[in-house]
């Protein structure tokens, strides 16, 4: 039996697909991420067979609870993140409201205890000038770099006066 190995292909990238939940009032809506000193966007892996939509938007009822439409949100595209990483993202405008009422569903096995924990446990809405201080550098480059946070609110804001 023989295996043929191509060293020089590099390892397939995985793919990350969130959506930015961005108020009229320059705000970010952050998630905590359990037992980390970082918050994040709701963000996670594709399935077999799921576009990048279907997977943001089922993270984000996941991570969330928000049932958000297709139709509100815009693709932003996709960003290099990690090495073996990219992000595909979208953005939705929506009215501030309390983050009390979000919930996260998916959660994961603690290490060593078998306790099953949320994978978020905490929400807020961030001023666009806070993330670096909240996220990681890597998410504070694609947010602060590679996009620009006012500008996807100002393209956001424009297309819902003009909707």
């Amino acid at each position: 039996m023989s295996f043929l190995y191509d060293m020089d292909l590099p390892a397939p990238r995985r793919l990350s697909c969130g959506i930015l939940v961005l108020t009229e009032q320059q705000e970010l809506l952050l998630c905590h991420v359990t037992g980390q000193d970082h918050w994040d966007l709701p963000k996670g892996g594709a399935h077999e067979g799921e576009s990048p939509l279907q997977a943001a938007l089922r993270e984000a009822r996941e991570e969330t609870g928000l049932d958000l439409a297709a139709e509100a949100l815009r693709e932003l595209g996709r960003f290099d993140y990690r090495p073996k990483k990219d992000l595909h993202l979208f953005a939705t405008l929506m009215p501030r409201f309390d983050v009390a009422s979000l919930r996260c569903e998916s959660q994961f096995s603690q290490y060593g205890t078998g306790l099953r924990l949320p994978e978020m446990d905490g929400y807020d809405w961030v001023r666009f000038e806070r993330v670096a201080e909240l996220c990681t550098p890597k998410m504070t480059a694609v947010l602060h770099g590679r996009l620009n946070l006012q500008r996807v609110l100002d393209e956001l804001t424009s297309a819902s006066l003009v909707a």
